[in-house]
């Protein structure tokens, strides 16, 4: 149902942001007012100067204010990219204090979540951020409960870990707020079929990462991307490794906050997801491609995972 009254996002750019994430996020609101013909949203850009942006591309915005004088809005998206820690200052904090004292919405996208963290607004929370600031976030901030999902909707402060999560969180917000057709229709206009709810993983990434750093860690990852159909236990993992099963969990707890075990199913449920939203492949074939000793089995494993069956998965983009 289309609401009446417009919302109003606006965009603190932090030096050096990311042009990917900016496109991704105003460019779904921008497709949602174009495909139901209302202004369902408007936007304004804010920088710590007040007259332009650079992001980390070398492109200019121009902006509507400075960090200083924010126009009333519905919803603040702290936007950084890389090098947050060099432009977090006292008026971008202050800003935010205010805004959060007047009770405006605030979330954060990319690396915003950093900046979340230093006004102390993320502690006992979830949050996303971009991959590459994983492990720096969690000795920084411990207070905070950081997850490996593309984006978290489902706290106070909403955030995003960059890219093309981006786009996943502003559909969520559309379906949110306008209802499932509208971000189908938005989606289509983006030819964006693959898009990903909030419990989908930085996977690729997360592995590219932690195999360049911890040897261990990167094969016992790739044994079981080569055993989805058939898993192994994590002692047969470490027992191929030549290490224990305490050191294996102790990795797997360190670089990726999570055990091997459940790590092996989050991959296994993922990859079953791709198949489901990819292929024809029936349910059951999915369910033994992923290692899976039943499909009602699979079925229960996987609705507890996503919140929908698989069977009903092939009928949602998300």
């Amino acid at each position: 149902m289309i609401q009446a009254q417009t919302q109003h996002y606006n965009f603190m750019l932090v030096e050096e942001f990311s042009h990917l994430a900016f496109s991704c996020a105003v460019e779904p609101l921008r497709i949602a007012n174009l495909v139901s013909g209302h202004e369902l949203y408007k936007w304004t850009f804010a920088s710590e100067q007040g007259e332009k942006a650079v992001c980390s591309n070398g492109s200019v915005t121009l902006v509507h204010s400075g960090f200083d004088l924010l126009p009333k809005c519905d919803q603040i998206f702290v936007l950084s990219g890389i090098h947050m820690r060099n432009h977090v200052s006292r008026s971008l904090l202050s800003s935010l204090r205010r805004e959060r004292a007047k009770g405006t919405a605030i979330g954060a996208l990319c690396s915003g979540a950093w900046v979340l963290a230093e006004a102390g607004f993320l502690d006992g929370m979830q949050a996303a951020i971009h991959w590459e600031y994983h492990d720096a976030f969690m000795e920084a901030f411990q207070e905070v409960n950081l997850v490996r999902s593309v984006f978290v909707a489902d706290e106070k402060h909403v955030t995003a870990s960059g890219g093309t999560a981006t786009a996943d969180l502003m559909l969520h917000l559309i379906e949110r707020d306008h209802g499932y057709d509208l971000s189908v229709a938005v989606a289509d206009q983006m030819v964006y079929n693959a898009v990903r709810n909030a419990t989908a993983e930085q996977r690729v990434s997360l592995q590219s990462r932690n195999g360049m750093r911890n040897t261990h860690l990167a094969k016992a990852i790739q044994i079981m991307h080569d055993r989805i159909e058939n898993p192994v236990s994590p002692s047969v993992i470490a027992e191929q490794l030549g290490i224990s099963t305490r050191q294996l969990e102790r990795l797997f707890g360190k670089y990726l906050n999570a055990s091997p075990k459940k790590y092996f199913m989050e991959m296994r449920l993922e990859r079953a997801r791709h198949l489901l939203i990819q292929t024809e492949a029936s349910v059951t074939d999915v369910a033994f491609a992923c290692g899976f000793e039943s499909a009602g089995h699979f079925s229960r494993v996987y609705r507890a995972a996503f919140g929908v069956t698989p069977m009903l998965q092939r009928g949602r983009l998300d």
